[in-house]
């Protein structure tokens, strides 16, 4: 036996272990429903570049280059949905981030248990509630009839029947706040979690050195949780370029006169399926959507990676 076939045995050995069998047989779902669901459906990502022709079928149908990827760039609104796109995101990421964050450390501060345990379900509750039930309950705040708004405005000598869905300046701020609502007590658990894992030796340490609670989370709970934050943070970018429908659709009720503050790429794209039944164009939108995203992935981690090594995903 030569040397080389040696070591290459060696390698096998190595990477197929026997008493890891276990681990394989238990990773074998997840691998299935991987190749199923993720990797398999990819073959259909040559649509994008396709008139599809439904009775031909995907092999049969013919190539149409880049063709079906002009319908975001070729219009006026390309500009409008993608800086809303971008900056709702952003504003999602860094406000949900640090309230998460804040609410957190307010909750680790507790030493009523139960009361913690409350409060956190009850940050916890709106994150599964579906945007049409969200859309309901905003309707009953902001119609220009029932509305409670309204009826407050009136009641306070005001003139009130304002149509709250034609507003566009209240729209933003009201879009960042309402995704919070809804997302940021999942993050709360998520960072306590990590709180709940700090040894209490930190603290007690640094009460003897006489460190005020803001130091104490400054120097020991926020180095703690800075891996954490950066994955959310990196995969949230990955996702830059993708507007949560339910959120940008059902809550505004489709507003044509909301569209210059509300329209994101994948309501747009929305209606454009719904008057064009092109399935090229969404599957052309969708991969340059996930292009984009991987991109901005790969240069968020790359960012961390030179700021902090060990925070990085890969």
């Amino acid at each position: 036996m030569t040397e080389a076939t040696h070591n290459i045995r060696q390698k096998k050995r190595r990477f197929f272990r026997r008493e890891d069998l276990a681990l394989y047989v238990m990773a074998l779902p997840t691998i299935i429903f991987l190749v199923m669901f993720a990797y398999a459906p990819m073959f259909g990502l040559i649509m994008a570049f396709q008139d599809l022709n439904i009775t031909k079928g995907i092999l049969g149908s013919p190539y149409v280059g880049f063709k079906n990827f002009e319908f975001l760039f070729s219009t006026t609104d390309a500009y409008v949905i993608t800086r809303n796109t971008v900056l709702y995101n952003l504003a999602f990421m860094t406000v949900n981030t640090l309230v998460a964050v804040i609410m957190a450390l307010m909750l680790s501060e507790l030493r009523n248990r139960r009361m913690a345990k409350g409060l956190q379900t009850v940050y916890m509750l709106p994150h599964f509630l579906s945007w049409t039930v969200v859309a309901i309950v905003l309707t009953a705040f902001l119609d220009r009839s029932y509305g409670v708004v309204n009826q407050i405005i009136i009641a306070t000598g005001g003139k009130g029947m304002v149509d709250w869905y034609r507003q566009k300046d209240i729209w933003p701020p009201l879009l960042v706040f309402i995704n919070a609502w809804k997302g940021v007590g999942y993050s709360t658990v998520l960072y306590l979690a990590v709180i709940s894992g700090i040894s209490e030796e930190y603290y007690e340490a640094a009460v003897l050195d006489g460190a005020s609670k803001f130091q104490q989370a400054r120097f020991i709970t926020l180095p703690h949780l800075r891996f954490v934050i950066s994955i959310s943070l990196i995969m949230a970018m990955g996702s830059i370029f993708r507007g949560d429908f339910g959120l940008f659709y059902s809550v505004t009720k489709d507003s044509g006169r909301l569209y210059a503050v509300t329209d994101v790429i994948d309501t747009y794209i929305y209606r454009g399926l719904t008057k064009l039944s092109n399935v090229g164009m969404s599957t052309a939108a969708g991969l340059y959507q996930s292009a984009v995203g991987f991109i901005f992935l790969l240069g968020a981690n790359w960012v961390v990676t030179k700021i902090d090594p060990e925070s990085a995903m890969f």
